[in-house]
């Protein structure tokens, strides 16, 4: 009864099995359920120990002997037959015993309902003393995300990997934050609207995106989302109007850089919208999220990708790996199965900066993990190239 699955349960009981149904019952009242099996077990017990008594005393008196030796005996039938080995049995096949034999310990429990509510009263009563609190009905046992995440682990021999790692994936969405998975400002496509009218007609006609923001002045000035749909007309004149064009650029949606993905998402699907531009607490803008990063934390990576975000790794012909030093880590984790840890640092850059304390020139090696790295070039006080080796945990590339 205690061993049986609860969601295979819960499954058998929104398919109508009676069965299922008193299990589940029995299971929501389970101090009277483990004193009615209790106290059958303990009253067949003495009973059979005093019957083994009686029939000694009249095959052999008062024979110490024998009565020692009927003791051992009755003692090791009740172990092997009455304990053990029907135990391991319902414990391997806890659905096929428990089904039939809910129907038994229902009525057991009706006999014995008088006795087992006095010892369930002083049993209660002795532990709200203690300040123990129990919880009987067990239906009430709320499942946390790791138990979910586990429960999901258990789950390989009965789904696809991918399926797998889909749910995984998406129990993950609750402790990873846009700021995870965003794309840097540095690496925003947008507009500046103070552009000659020429050049920003050109920059319209070339981009890959839908959707671009648009700054006035400073890229940290944002004064709108253009959608390219929208301005087709305008760029059918001759020249193009920069007050038409600010006329049909929609508010830009601003997202707190500690937001939980799956909240995002939520935002996301609420507002109708599919990017938003991720500010810190001071406000400044740090980078770009969108509806298909966060799908691709879930389903993988799409096949769909502009320029700017292709070219992140080079594989060279001696195993190693030309990085960029603005590649995510996540990214990286995802897609080369490496294991980088994903703390503070969302970058190489930032992981490498992280480890050293200090900005690294080129020609600098280093180990993170069992992960040895060259700095190849840096530039403007970041790692701007890597090289990645393959891991060797047995022999550590030391700084130089």
């Amino acid at each position: 009864m205690m061993a049986i699955n609860r969601y295979r349960l819960n499954s058998l009981i929104r398919k109508g099995n009676r069965s299922a149904k008193l299990v589940n019952r029995l299971l929501s009242q389970v101090d009277k359920l483990l004193g009615s099996i209790l106290f059958g077990n303990t009253l067949v017990n003495v009973a059979a120990a005093a019957l083994a008594n009686i029939i000694i005393l009249r095959l052999y008196g008062q024979n110490d002997w024998a009565i020692l030796l009927g003791t051992l005996a009755l003692t090791f039938v009740i172990l092997v037959f009455s304990e053990i080995m029907p135990k391991i049995l319902a414990a391997s096949h806890p659905e096929r015993v428990a089904l039939p034999a809910s129907y038994a310990l229902t009525l057991l429990i009706t006999l014995f309902h008088p006795v087992v509510s006095v010892a369930t009263a002083l049993v209660n009563g002795m532990l709200s003393l203690m300040r123990i609190r129990i919880e009987t009905d067990q239906s009430k046992l709320k499942m946390t995300m790791e138990e979910l995440r586990g429960l999901v682990l258990d789950a390989e021999h009965f789904l696809p990997r991918k399926h797998q790692k889909m749910l995984l994936n998406l129990v993950d969405l609750e402790r990873i934050t846009v700021n995870d998975v965003m794309i840097p400002r540095n690496q925003i496509e947008a507009l500046n609207i103070d552009t000659d009218p020429a050049e920003l007609r050109q920059q319209l006609i070339t981009c890959h995106h839908t959707l671009l923001p648009v700054y006035a002045g400073a890229a940290s000035n944002v004064i709108g989302i253009l959608h390219i749909k929208r301005v087709l007309p305008l760029l059918q004149e001759e020249e193009l109007d920069i007050s038409q064009l600010r006329e049909i650029l929609n508010d830009a949606y601003f997202i707190p850089s500690d937001t939980p993905l799956l909240k995002q998402l939520q935002q996301f699907q609420e507002r109708h919208t599919r990017m938003g531009l991720v500010v810190d607490e001071y406000g400044e803008l740090l980078g770009l999220v969108t509806l298909e990063n966060i799908l691709e934390e879930i389903v993988g990576d799409f096949t769909t990708q502009s320029p700017s975000q292709t070219g992140k790794f080079l594989r060279q012909d001696d195993g190693s790996m030309l990085l960029e030093g603005s590649s995510s880590l996540r990214e990286l984790n995802r897609k080369l199965g490496l294991h980088f840890p994903l703390g503070e640092a969302k970058t190489l850059n930032g992981l490498i900066l992280e480890h050293l304390q200090d900005i690294p020139e080129a020609g600098t090696s280093l180990k993170i993990g069992n992960y040895p790295i060259e700095i190849i070039q840096t530039q403007d006080r970041a790692v701007k190239v890597a090289r990645l080796f393959p891991a060797q945990p047995h022999h550590p590339l030391q700084r130089r």
